[in-house]
């Protein structure tokens, strides 16, 4: 594992993409072609994170430019984070061939950790219909493969599956995964992920018409937060207030519906993808007693 991926914050893309950039300036490019070549994608890759589509183009442009076949991985990782900023732009239809690509040229080079990379992109971008079969492709490589780095995708790959069992309203197999997922995350003892993981069970509750049990975990974590002195998680209290609506109390719900659009209100993607969603958090925390 190159030092650099060690560096990522993907909660903070402008602040890893000056790391990256600091550890490019102390990087003798001649020496080492490949490994500059692919601290380049990242820092592509922190541009996309940050909205600068076309930043991330020009830069993964001269990568291509420079790319030679004795680079594989070089190479595999450009096509990612191509295909990463094409479907994080809305270009999911130009993305697809290039995680198909890096799908097969990880596996010709053995390169599991990138190969589990890119078919678990192409469960996010590809067809709701491929989208199954993709992450239980990952899966399966990422549960037999010798590199431990690999194996370290299944916690991610369980939630990709839980949620495409959810979209497909097969709620029962979306639990199930879902607790999966919650038990991987915890053995790894990887509390914010586990914190997810417990959400994204609690969330399948409400689907399947389980309110009461739902809101007791949702607010165990809201609990767990505050004993822990997190901030405030806008997706928990977002459900809070949906369970609490379910059971009869809109007043309730009300104070719980504003905070959380106070919190998400904030996000740039759910502003420009998920209007509809924050202005009905708003009018729904406006209830007055």
């Amino acid at each position: 594992m190159h030092d650099f991926d060690k560096l990522w914050n993907y909660n903070e893309p402008g602040e890893t993409e000056q790391k990256f950039r600091d550890v490019l300036a102390n990087t003798n490019a001649q020496e080492k072609p490949e490994y500059a070549l692919e601290l380049r994608t990242q820092i592509a890759r922190t541009l996309s994170l940050q909205q600068k589509f076309e930043d991330a183009h020009k830069l993964l442009d001269q990568v291509d430019s420079e790319l030679k076949p004795e680079y594989p991985i070089a190479r595999i990782r450009h096509m990612l984070e191509r295909g990463r900023t094409f479907n994080s732009s809305g270009k999911k239809e130009e993305s697809i061939p290039l995680f198909l690509e890096a799908w097969e040229l990880g596996l010709q080079a053995k390169a599991d950790f990138y190969a589990v990379d890119a078919a678990h992109m192409l469960g996010i971008a590809a067809q709701q219909d491929q989208q199954l079969l993709w992450n239980e492709k990952a899966m399966n490589l990422a549960e037999n493969s010798p590199d431990k780095r690999a194996q370290g995708w299944l916690g991610s790959l369980y939630n990709n599956i839980g949620w495409t069992y959810h979209d497909m309203q097969e709620y029962d197999q979306a639990l199930e995964i879902f607790l999966k997922a919650q038990g991987w995350r915890e053995a790894h003892e990887q509390v914010r992920e586990t914190q997810i993981a417990k959400w994204c069970v609690a969330r399948t509750h409400r689907s399947l018409g389980h309110v009461d049990k739902a809101l007791e975990i949702q607010y165990d974590l809201e609990k767990e937060m505050q004993t822990v002195g997190q901030d405030e998680d806008g997706y928990v209290l977002e459900e809070i207030a949906e369970c609490l609506t379910l059971q009869g109390k809109p007043q309730e719900a009300a104070s719980y519906f504003m905070k959380a659009w106070t919190i998400l209100s904030q996000d740039i993607w759910l502003k420009q993808n998920e209007a509809e969603r924050l202005n009905r958090l708003k009018k729904l925390g406006s209830i007055k007693p």
